[in-house]
């Protein structure tokens, strides 16, 4: 009989994950993450790690299989926490999530449950493993969850072959509705139990007091950058090459004060995100307004009026050669190559038709439609139908 650790969060998925796999003839162990202790900076009722250790250990009392905890703060502060607090340091808007499976789930969680003899690890992801051949040599698949509401391969766009090779999804193939249902019938305490919305196995955080902890707060101005700026209407360069193009359409405008109207102040060009509209504290506005730009060298926020401001589409990005990751290795761009495929920004967005292109330098991405608040620090992720193959971090 094989052995399978489940990451029991206190969720409903993950319950459901456990039950089913059980109900397949694997033998069942449920192991619950504690990966965070400062409670003085999450919404205190909103998903307490408490709470969460407590319902996943009432879900295998009632499934009757083993239970432990992990304590993984010291790695979670380590690879996740700092990380988190270097990049916004940077200016750039970090995904915990996505890096949380990577480093944490699918490599010190699953590090200890092969210790504990398991076969596998398994995880209430909406998303399904492919198995094919390439080359005479197993390939694994990282492929879309049949609930398109819910679909979160995104998420573990940063997996490894050598990872998806020991992982399980036993929901990938339901819908939310139907794992409620399940878990309802088991009788399971998650069945009617809210989505955590939070940090990866912290629960909701506030992200100003998360911060402050190590950024300290600063005094900057919001610039209001007007839509007819000529920083908008340069003419294209002509005779440029496809390459040329693309490099071009990645480039990042370099704004200054002196480009707009000074309408505000704030605390910190660190704490805030392109795209983002909250937050500002500026009124008297005709629309709102929204992030175009954050400069935290010279600690200023520029801004523009309207989601449709032209400040915030860019039709290309880049990504840095080192923070290429193909999971379909086999399929990798060599120097000077291109590929069609859909790809997203962030998740839940309709993927959107893009080109890759590999260049000596990095990989740049270019869209049929300019895309809106592309944030450097994100993840893309490119898709060949409904299997994703690749992903980097936006620079």
């Amino acid at each position: 009989m094989k052995r399978v650790v489940v990451g029991l969060s206190g969720g409903v998925d993950s319950s459901v994950a456990a039950y089913l796999l059980q109900q397949q003839g694997y033998e069942v162990i449920g192991l619950f993450m504690k990966n965070w202790h400062d409670d003085s900076v999450t919404i205190s009722n909103e998903c307490p790690w408490l709470e969460d250790s407590n319902d996943a250990l009432l879900v295998a009392e009632k499934l009757g299989i083993p239970f432990q905890t992990v304590d993984l703060s010291e790695e979670y502060k380590e690879k996740i926490v700092d990380y988190m607090f270097n990049e916004y340091e940077k200016g750039r808007t970090p995904n915990p999530d996505v890096l949380c499976n990577r480093e944490i789930k699918f490599e010190v969680f699953m590090k200890i449950a092969l210790s504990l003899g398991a076969d596998f690890v398994a995880t209430g992801h909406y998303c399904k493993k492919g198995e094919i051949e390439v080359n005479g040599q197993k390939v694994y698949q990282l492929l879309a969850g049949a609930d398109t509401n819910k679909d979160q391969s995104y998420f573990l766009c940063q997996l490894s072959q050598e990872q998806l090779a020991k992982s399980l999804f036993p929901i990938g193939e339901l819908t939310k509705p139907e794992v409620r249902e399940i878990a309802a019938q088991m009788d399971l305490i998650t069945a009617e139990k809210k989505d955590s919305q939070g940090l990866c196995f912290i629960g909701k955080v506030r992200l100003p007091e998360f911060l402050q902890q190590k950024l300290q707060p600063k005094e900057g101005q919001i610039v209001q950058i007007d839509k007819n700026n000529s920083v908008y209407t340069t003419p294209k360069q002509e005779g440029l090459s496809l390459e040329e193009e693309v490099v071009a359409a990645a480039k990042k405008i370099a704004y200054t004060p002196d480009m707009g109207k000074v309408v505000g102040k704030h605390q910190g060009a660190h704490y805030f995100t392109i795209g983002q509209r909250k937050g500002l504290n500026v009124g008297g506005t005709t629309d709102p307004l929204f992030i175009i730009a954050t400069d935290v060298v010279t600690n200023t926020i520029y801004t523009g009026l309207s989601s449709q401001h032209p400040g915030l589409f860019r039709s290309a990005l880049f990504i840095e050669k080192s923070e290429v990751h193909w999971i379909r290795k086999d399929l990798a761009l060599k120097n000077g190559e291109t590929m069609d495929v859909m790809a997203r920004i962030r998740y839940r967005q309709p993927l959107q038709k893009a080109t890759l292109h590999q260049l000596e330098s990095g990989m740049y991405i270019s869209f049929e439609e300019p895309q809106s608040a592309i944030t450097e620090g994100q993840f893309v992720a490119w898709y060949d139908n409904d299997e994703l193959i690749g992903s980097g971090v936006i620079s």
